[in-house]
């Protein structure tokens, strides 16, 4: 479980999260995040994704970026929010050649925080602790699978298509790809 003031260190997908709040200091009512989005950041096949059960806000506080929600991009510069409904697809990335700030929150908090822990351990596993750059092969595809098939409440891929991510979810259970997870203390 996530604590105030944990760094969820994902510097291989280019960003980097401060917990503000985690789920149990707001009693579950949402999960708020410090965001620094290094340049280029989800540039390359950004999982567009749905929350089926919570509301995602973002307060681009410096910076620029860009957000994809439902079909097209949209620009947001420092001082300008966004929030995205239950159920809508979304992404954002950060085109720019500087970090961005965000003040993130998820509403409710649900298991968002466990699933941004995980994200963490998995980067560890196929980066080999950091000592080998990030690439979406099909090793880390196996991975991050299983990793979402986790998470089904909390976050539903759309981009690589829902049906995809579970049938490479069920191939890699069948070859056995596990990772340990931080909250629960089981395996897959």
């Amino acid at each position: 479980m996530a604590t105030k003031g944990q760094i969820l260190d994902m510097t291989p997908l280019g960003m980097r999260f401060t917990v503000l709040k985690s789920g149990a200091d707001t009693q579950g009512k949402s999960l708020d995040l410090h965001w620094e989005l290094l340049p280029g950041c989800n540039m390359k096949d950004p999982l567009v994704h749905v929350h089926p059960n919570a509301i995602e806000t973002y307060d681009v506080l410096e910076g620029e970026m860009e957000f994809f929600v439902k079909d097209k991009w949209l620009t947001a510069k420092a001082g300008e929010k966004l929030s995205v409904p239950r159920g809508v697809a979304h992404t954002f990335r950060n085109p720019t050649e500087t970090p961005v700030t965000v003040f993130n929150t998820h509403q409710p908090a649900l298991r968002m925080e466990n699933f941004f822990e995980d994200t963490c351990t998995l980067l560890d596993i196929v980066t080999g602790n950091r000592t080998r750059d990030y690439k979406m092969d099909f090793r880390t595809m196996l991975y991050m699978s299983v990793l979402l098939k986790n998470y089904r409440e909390e976050i539903v891929a759309r981009r690589p298509p829902d049906f995809a991510i579970r049938l490479i979810g069920a191939i890699a259970m069948l070859a056995g790809t596990r990772y340990q997870l931080k909250q629960e203390g089981g395996g897959m």
